[in-house]
């Protein structure tokens, strides 16, 4: 494995993956400070000290929106995975969240079963299984696929989804699936507002960890080494396609479980869920946020949907291209996101394995 670990780093550009002390990036040098501080910490825990104090300071009908963001972040970090680690442009990813809506609204509209410990797992098994399905198709030829072929058969899924629920006079046509009842546990209804938010947060927290220690692992460090130097990485011996179905099918099985908690916090599921839009929108808070770092995903979600909604209360008429000007402002001038304000290019990829000894020493000996 450490043979592994080597042959991996050496697929990672020196200024990213190394132990300098400068950071170069197309924005300039960026530096870590002397102490050895890592700034990505800190922000999480920023960002997951306000999430917690959200529900205290927001009035109510704040609380339902916020809850809304919270899923759809759990949706951009699904998408987060897939491209900012693997570098995988799915255009469609749409098709697993909104599948999985379906999935639990049939389980609640036909079956009666609402049980949390049922229909979630159930939207993530589905999300999974459409995306092992897709991802099978599309990475696992006998050539390595193209991006541009990665990114239109997810697109052309995708809309192929979208036709067909509105076609659909089972799944509701195009008025969906109304009035889904609400998720329980035992004998308790989940319903909008501060239960079902701590419900969702706790969720997101807990599927970040994961995939927080995921790209952290040796299995993260062949995804950095195949964003970086997709070649090199096969050269190395690493079966490239394969780690982008593993990776795609995971992305897909969160983007899951996010539909899942969506279907049933708004209460109902529709063709769009499928559709390209969302897929679209999707890509827009990673964009936003800043790929490749998971909690960019998470602060571009919930920039873009305040922003979006301050400006739907304000400036009815022209919202949208305010916040088209906004986003096509921020990808010209900080391409890595709003996240590279305060984050470098080394910290994304982050340290793996022990330090050089000779690193050590000189830090040790110097004054």
């Amino acid at each position: 494995m450490l043979k592994s670990m080597g042959a991996v780093k050496q697929a990672i550009p020196a200024d990213i993956g190394g132990e300098a002390d400068v950071v170069m990036t197309e924005h300039g040098p960026t530096k870590q400070s002397a102490s050895g501080q890592q700034v990505l910490p800190i922000v999480e825990g920023v960002v997951l000290v306000a999430a917690l104090l959200a529900p205290l300071l927001l009035q109510d009908y704040l609380t339902v929106f916020a809850t809304r963001v919270i899923i759809l972040a759990l949706f951009a970090l699904s998408f987060d995975l897939v491209w900012g680690y693997a570098g995988i442009m799915s255009f469609g990813q749409a098709l697993f969240f909104g599948s999985a809506g379906y999935g639990v609204a049939l389980l609640a509209r036909d079956l009666d079963v609402t049980n949390i410990f049922l229909v979630l797992p159930a939207g993530t098994i589905i999300g999974l299984t459409f995306a092992l399905l897709l991802g099978g198709f599309l990475l696992l030829g006998r050539h390595p696929s193209s991006v541009i072929f990665v990114s239109l058969g997810t697109l052309t899924g995708s809309y192929a989804a979208d036709r067909l629920a509105r076609g659909w006079y089972y799944l509701g046509g195009q008025n969906g699936i109304p009035s889904i009842a609400p998720m329980t546990l035992g004998g308790y209804e989940f319903s909008e507002g501060p239960s079902f938010y701590y419900l969702v947060l706790g969720i997101l927290v807990v599927v970040y960890l994961l995939c927080r220690f995921l790209v952290r692992s040796q299995f993260g460090l062949a995804l950095a080494g195949l964003r970086e130097n997709e070649q090199r990485i096969a050269f190395f011996g690493y079966k490239a396609q394969h780690l982008k179905a593993i990776i795609f099918a995971i992305g897909g099985a969160v983007a899951g479980l996010a539909g899942s908690l969506y279907a049933f916090h708004e209460g109902f599921v529709w063709p769009n869920m499928v559709g390209v839009v969302i897929s679209t929108q999707v890509v827009l808070y990673v964009l936003f946020g800043g790929s490749g770092t998971l909690i960019g995903a998470v602060i571009g979600a919930v920039i873009v949907e305040g922003v979006s909604f301050w400006l739907s209360d304000n400036y009815r008429d022209i919202w949208p291209i305010i916040l088209g000007l906004l986003l096509l402002l921020v990808i010209l001038f900080r391409p890595l996101g709003l996240i590279s304000f305060v984050l470098g290019e080394r910290e994304r990829v982050g340290s793996f394995g022990a330090k050089p000894r000779e690193t050590k020493e000189k830090r040790n000996a110097a004054p």
